[in-house]
């Protein structure tokens, strides 16, 4: 089995790692604010709905360029939103059907898309099957690079806006009342979100990757009651499980890294879920157990009060 420091130094691994760890630590920070506003599915949207920019972009231009299949996500993605936005606020469907609604609709679309682009004539359309389920294996030092980028640039504008996004994700009418521009904070936080979708769609796919958005911002909300701890705690949750999940695959050759990646994140769920210290079911019992255990401890000492009280009658 290859060691994690083998990994570490081997010039072919060492951009997945790097990739997959930014990948995990940017997705894991802005995931925590969606969590929060309850748009745990709008990220598995975004994801889904990524899929016809990058076959349009394809089908454009021709060539395989991660850089125009980024654009064209995430032309599509937004597209995404503003037909959620769009369904929500000229009709009576709830934000979750729209969701579902456009998720289906664009995936659907990509699908179709993709079948043609297999049954045409370009001579190169082999592997853009992969955007589906990932290829990290593919990633290149220009890649990472990209993925650099994004993450510097989202971890920088949560670390500037964590007051705004704070309050737009507990009580954005209390933001608004202090004079907040709730609504560009809002398409703010979901063109972040569009972004950090889009750039992971390579190492993990259209099908996995608002897991990486999510799953690492439940597992912190386990072991901490504050928003900034919170964030950290899922920004370090999702690089490990990058790491994680870039070591495993490496140890044999049909392992994908993306959906391994994803498998170590919910891993770490699972352990949040029972050693959490103040949500996890094992504190929670033994928090239940000691309040049993006071009680009737209190019922003993009333018990032996009453007896002495009469007693002395």
């Amino acid at each position: 089995m290859q060691s994690l420091w083998d990994m570490m130094t081997d010039p072919n691994s060492q951009w997945i790692l790097l990739g997959c760890m930014l990948l995990g630590l940017c997705s894991g920070v802005i995931g925590c604010f969606a969590y929060l506003r309850k748009q745990s599915l709008m990220g598995d949207t975004l994801a889904h709905s990524a899929l016809p920019g990058i076959c349009i972009a394809f089908m454009l231009t021709g060539t395989k360029s991660i850089l125009l299949f980024l654009i064209g996500a995430g032309i599509s993605g937004l597209l995404a939103t503003f037909g959620i936005s769009w369904i929500t606020r000229y009709s009576r469907i709830k934000s979750d059907a729209a969701m579902g609604i456009v998720l289906s609709s664009f995936f659907g679309l990509g699908i179709v898309l993709l079948t043609q682009i297999q049954h045409s004539d370009y001579g190169n359309q082999s592997g853009l099957d992969k955007f589906l389920f990932g290829q990290a294996a593919s990633m290149i030092g220009s890649d990472v690079q990209t993925m650099l980028i994004v993450c510097a640039f989202i971890v920088a504008a949560c670390t500037l806006l964590f007051k705004e996004f704070k309050l737009i994700s507990f009580d954005p009418g209390f933001a608004r009342g202090l004079g907040f521009p709730v609504g560009v904070l809002e398409q703010l936080l979901m063109f972040f979100i569009v972004v950090s979708v889009v750039v992971g769609i390579q190492a993990v796919g259209v099908v996995l990757v608002a897991a990486l958005l999510i799953t690492p911002a439940v597992s912190a909300r386990y072991w901490t009651d504050r928003l900034g701890v919170m964030v950290i705690m899922s920004g370090l949750f999702g690089a490990l499980a990058g790491v994680v999940g870039t070591w495993l695959s490496s140890t044999t050759a049909s392992l994908p890294t993306g959906p391994i990646s994803v498998l170590a994140s919910t891993l770490l769920f699972v352990v949040s879920l029972l050693f959490g210290p103040r949500r996890g079911l094992l504190a929670k019992r033994l928090t239940r157990s000691r309040a049993r255990q006071t009680l009737l401890e209190e019922q003993s000492r009333r018990v032996r009060d009453l007896a002495k009280e009469g007693g002395s009658l």
